[in-house]
């Protein structure tokens, strides 16, 4: 049996000498980092590596990790960019209004008035809210990820 994976968030650089990587929470507390003790990362669609994880910190938002067999900075960097990964039974419950980004990329979206907009293919995290970025017949459209946009998430 295949369990499972949910992209939860990127690494998006590195910090200090040690190996010690910044990765970008995509979905709501990323508390849940601090006690995982192995992760998924994805290089490139083909390249999967397992990691456990020897060092976790929370730093202005973001989660710095620390993964055995990269403890120098140029080990690290080798990491940057790729998606962190984990098995959906890890991830707390969220509650009914909100949804880890794995589970919401590739979703068809719809419009009351136009119809079919395209697909989700991207997540903007800004200081005010995140955005959806949706690509179909209208090229790429940007959607705030507020209620008031989004009316219904069908799973």
């Amino acid at each position: 049996m295949t369990e499972t994976l949910l992209e939860i968030g990127n690494i998006v650089g590195t910090h200090g000498l040690r190996g010690d990587l910044k990765v970008r929470p995509k979905s709501g507390n990323p508390d849940f980092l601090l006690t995982t003790k192995q992760v998924t990362l994805r290089l490139q669609p083909e390249e999967i590596l397992i990691l456990d994880v020897s060092r976790q910190a929370l730093h202005k938002g973001q989660v710095l990790l620390r993964l055995q067999g990269y403890d120098s900075i140029d080990l690290a960097e080798q990491l940057v960019g790729a998606q962190v990964l984990l098995a959906e039974h890890l991830l707390p419950d969220l509650s009914d209004d909100e949804y880890y980004w794995g589970e919401l990329k590739g979703l068809q979206v719809v419009d009351r008035g136009r119809g079919d907009i395209g697909r989700l293919q991207h997540l903007i995290t800004t200081s005010a809210h995140d955005t959806y970025v949706v690509k179909g017949r209208f090229g790429e459209v940007l959607i705030p990820a507020v209620h008031q946009f989004v009316l219904d998430v069908d799973l």
